[in-house]
């Protein structure tokens, strides 16, 4: 499957989960709702593996980096950006999100010490531009409101936000290491989603949050879509892509995916963008085109092309 198809699915699907999410919150504690989400996930892979004849045993070698990214990616991050939602619009998470860009490549000069390119540094401005001008009027809403007294712990929040896009950030690079030890990519994600599930679980039970059986079709049908699509599909396509470009490259999904978020609130729920908004989503498309041209760090490991189409639900 060519990557642009790869990059544009993941787009599409994370694009409609930042109101998905919004369905699972308050019935729910966010952390049991992040693992109810990657336990079906999780499940799926697992069933899928098992279906074509696959077995689902892992060597330590290769477990020890599926548990590293599943406490980065599928843990951390999703219990952060779970919580964050609960006290910061979602505009202002996704805009944090973005940083991705800056974090991704600062988190590979650390580990593995890759150079970081003058471009990088550009790309990434312009798409962290593009995307507050995107949300500009929600955040100085939620800022105007933060000035008159109003609560929410919006500083809580924001930290909450920053950690979970500096934990995704982690986990991306991670992913080179798995490819490394294993080119079984639906397994691999399997066992990652399972770690973080577990590590999810184990701290819920350690502070007491209720494991409660949600019972509005809304919540289900949010849980359904975030599993199956927002989990399953989104995540194979993007450490596929990350496997082919480089995750400096396959980050910038986070600079579209508020892009496809604000297209499809224009379709279903009759939003009308101003100058500032559609100059935003300009920025963000430039800014993606200019990074996606830039000559691409060499992945860690070639991908059989074969096997990404067979991997890919």
């Amino acid at each position: 499957m060519p990557s642009y198809v790869l990059f544009t699915i993941a787009s599409l699907i994370w694009g409609s989960t930042f109101f998905a999410i919004t369905l699972e919150l308050g019935e729910v504690p966010p952390a049991v709702s992040v693992v109810y989400r990657f336990a079906l996930a999780s499940l799926t892979l697992f069933a899928y593996c098992l279906l074509r004849g696959d077995r689902l045993r892992l060597p330590w070698r290769v477990q020890r980096w599926t548990l590293l990214q599943g406490f980065f990616t599928f843990c951390v991050s999703y219990v952060c950006t779970y919580n964050a939602e609960q006290y910061v619009v979602s505009a202002l998470v996704a805009v944090l999100f973005a940083l991705m860009v800056f974090w991704t490549p600062i988190c590979a000069r650390i580990a593995f010490g890759t150079p970081i390119p003058r471009r990088t540094w550009g790309a990434g401005a312009a798409a962290i531009a593009g995307v507050t001008l995107l949300f500009w009027h929600a955040i100085g809403t939620e800022l105007r409101h933060l000035g008159q007294g109003g609560q929410g712990h919006f500083t809580l929040g924001l930290v909450l936000g920053i950690a979970a896009s500096i934990a995704s950030s982690a986990g991306s690079i991670v992913v080179g290491k798995v490819r490394e030890e294993s080119n079984n990519l639906v397994l691999t994600t399997g066992w990652s989603m399972f770690w973080g599930t577990c590590m999810v679980a184990a701290w819920c039970l350690a502070t007491g949050q209720a494991f409660i059986i949600p019972r509005t079709a809304s919540y289900v049908l949010g849980l359904l879509h975030l599993s199956i699509f927002g989990s399953v599909v989104a995540f194979i396509c993007y450490f596929t892509l990350i496997n082919r470009i480089g995750s400096n490259k396959a980050v910038y999904i986070g600079v579209i995916t508020p892009v496809i978020s604000v297209l499809l609130s224009i379709k279903l729920e009759h939003y009308r963008p101003g100058l500032t908004e559609w100059l935003g989503m300009a920025v963000c498309l430039g800014s993606v085109a200019w990074a996606l041209r830039a000559p691409a760090a060499k992945p860690a490991v070639s991908v059989n092309l074969n096997d990404c189409i067979e991997t890919t639900p």
